[in-house]
């Protein structure tokens, strides 16, 4: 896939005309239909006058090719962890919902849990031996103190996705190295869950965030990896037309 020419056929060409008089006649032309500048982003000479001007240092950062494909795996992270802020955001909501309605609730268990029993003989279900029921007096037995302490830590979980999934989604630095250290914190937390019990969801989970981790980390050269922030930033103006024009220019 051209990620470049994707791109701009969905937000349009980035062109621009600097002052620089050697440079700025390298990315214009003149065409039956009127001026044209190049595009930062695909190379390719769009009809019409430039979205900016001004000097060459001055250029907005145009990502091209990796850089792009990169910033759509970013941007797929970022809504996994908005996903998952959201639930949590509901989940907290639901907890503090249940702990205002606790002793409603409690009544209405006592009262129609008996009368699932023979339903469940019926159909071989040992309802007493069963998860939901073990969850669901476990979460009966807690204090309205603990309910809250609990939607209290589901807000600040839901907080930490959402901030990872803003800081993803605009391609920040700090998002980058955001995401890397709050995923890995939770790591160990996941590895044992898994070691009590094995199921699909927690493998897919475990196997998303892993990778997450590790391909920030090579990719953006987090905490020093592969020369560090200055390779990084070095990677990105090579990548740059403008600084491939720049240089042609000088010759």
């Amino acid at each position: 896939m051209d990620w470049n020419l994707r791109h701009c056929s969905r937000h349009g060409h980035a062109t621009y005309a600097p002052d620089e008089p050697a440079l700025r006649e390298r990315l214009h032309v003149t065409t039956p239909a009127g001026e044209a500048w190049r595009c930062l982003r695909c190379g390719d000479f769009a009809v019409g006058g430039p979205a900016g001007s001004g000097p060459a240092d001055a250029a907005p950062e145009v990502p091209r090719g990796r850089l792009l494909r990169d910033r759509v795996i970013m941007r797929l992270l970022a809504c996994e962890r908005a996903f998952k802020a959201l639930l949590l955001l509901l989940l907290g909501v639901g907890i503090l919902r249940f702990r205002g309605n606790k002793d409603a609730i409690q009544s209405a268990w006592d009262a129609d849990f008996p009368l699932l029993r023979p339903f469940a003989d019926q159909i071989g279900w040992n309802i007493d031996g069963s998860f939901i029921t073990r969850w669901a007096q476990d979460a009966l037995g807690l204090s309205a103190t603990a309910l809250a302490w609990i939607a209290v830590g589901v807000f600040a979980y839901s907080a930490l996705q959402a901030t990872e999934a803003v800081g993803l989604w605009m391609v920040k630095r700090w998002g980058e190295y955001f995401a890397v250290v709050a995923t890995s914190v939770f790591l160990p937390l996941e590895i044992h869950e898994l070691m009590n019990k094995v199921t699909v969801l927690r493998v897919l989970a475990l196997a998303v965030n892993i990778a997450a981790v590790v391909w920030l980390l090579w990719s953006k050269r987090l905490f020093g990896l592969r020369g560090g922030g200055t390779a990084y930033h070095a990677e990105h103006a090579e990548e740059s037309l403008l600084t491939v024009e720049r240089a042609a220019a000088r010759v």
